[in-house]
C-alpha cells in the first residue's frame, strides 16, 4: 500500500467535517475541531472553495458549506450503485457471522422480491432463490417494508385485498396486520414465526437510501430447530447492523 499524502488527508478531513452539525463551519471552527495549523486551514479552505468543493455562506460571512462539486460526485456515486450487488456483499458478511440464510428484498405492490441471497452452510436451511416472490404480509422483510410505508400508501395496497395464508400461522386479518405493523414501527425490526414457511422463522431490518427512504429490507432466516428467544435477539441485532451497513453503502448518513 502506497504512502498517504498528508495534505490530501487533511483536505478530506475538512470535507468530512461538513457532514456533521448544521453543515457550516468557519476557518476558526476547523482549526478548533481538527487541531490543524491556522495557515494550513486557510490554504486548504481557499483551495477547496476555488474548486467548488466548498462555498461561502452569503448570509454568514466567514463560514463555508459544501459546494456543488461534492453533490456532483455524490450523484455519480449514486448512479453507479447496484442494490443487488451491494446487498450480496453485505449479506455475505452477515451470513459469515451467523451462518444462517440472509436475504435482501424489495417491495413490489403487495409482494416482496428477493434481490440477493446468501445460504447457510448448515445441512438444514431455508430453500429460496433471488428473484423469488412472496406475499409481503407473510414475511419478515415484507412486514418491515409495509410498516415503513406512509399510512395512505399502506392502505391503498392492503385495504380491501385478501390476505392469503401460506401457512396456518400467516396473518389473514387486516386489523391483525395493522397491529403487527405498528409493533414493528415501534421496535424497528420485524419478526415472523413460521408465517411463510412452517419450518422457518425470520427477522428483518430496514435498509435506507441516501434520501432516508426505506428501499429494501435485510433478513436472517433460521430453521425452527435452531430458533429460540436468545437467538432471535442476537439475530435481530445482527440484521439491524447489516441493514445499517447496506444503508451506508447506499449513501444513507444516519444509518450508524
Amino acid at each position: 500500500m502506497g504512502r498517504q499524502v498528508p495534505a490530501v488527508a487533511r483536505a478530506l478531513d475538512i470535507l468530512e467535517l461538513f457532514l456533521t452539525g448544521d453543515g457550516t463551519f468557519s476557518a476558526r471552527d476547523v482549526v478548533h475541531r481538527l487541531r490543524l495549523p491556522r495557515t494550513t486551514v486557510h490554504e486548504l479552505l481557499t483551495t477547496l472553495a476555488a474548486r467548488n468543493y466548498l462555498v461561502a455562506v452569503p448570509e454568514q460571512p466567514g463560514r463555508y458549506r459544501l459546494g456543488v462539486r461534492t453533490h456532483q460526485l455524490g450523484s455519480r456515486y449514486a448512479e453507479q450503485l447496484d442494490l443487488a450487488a451491494e446487498g450480496r456483499r453485505v449479506a455475505r458478511e452477515v451470513a459469515a457471522v451467523c451462518d444462517e440464510t440472509v436475504h435482501v428484498a424489495l417491495l413490489e405492490d403487495t409482494d416482496v422480491v428477493y434481490v440477493a441471497k446468501v445460504d447457510s452452510t448448515h445441512a438444514v436451511r431455508m430453500v429460496s432463490a433471488a428473484g423469488h416472490r412472496l406475499p409481503a404480509h407473510c414475511t419478515a422483510v415484507g412486514k418491515m417494508l409495509l410498516a415503513s410505508l406512509p399510512p395512505a400508501d399502506l392502505e391503498s395496497r392492503i385495504g380491501g385485498r385478501e390476505l392469503v395464508a401460506l401457512t396456518p400461522h400467516s396473518i389473514t386479518g387486516h386489523d391483525a396486520l395493522r397491529a403487527a405493523l405498528a409493533g414493528i414501527r415501534e421496535r424497528g425490526v420485524a419478526v415472523e414465526h413460521r408465517e411463510s414457511n412452517p419450518d422457518v422463522s425470520c427477522v428483518a431490518a430496514p435498509v435506507h437510501d441516501g434520501g432516508g427512504r426505506v428501499v429494501a429490507a435485510l433478513s436472517v432466516s433460521v430453521p425452527v430447530i435452531r430458533w429460540n428467544e436468545d437467538r432471535e435477539r442476537e439475530l435481530a441485532e445482527l440484521a439491524a447492523q447489516g441493514a445499517a451497513e447496506l444503508s451506508v453503502r447506499l449513501g444513507h448518513r444516519g444509518a450508524r
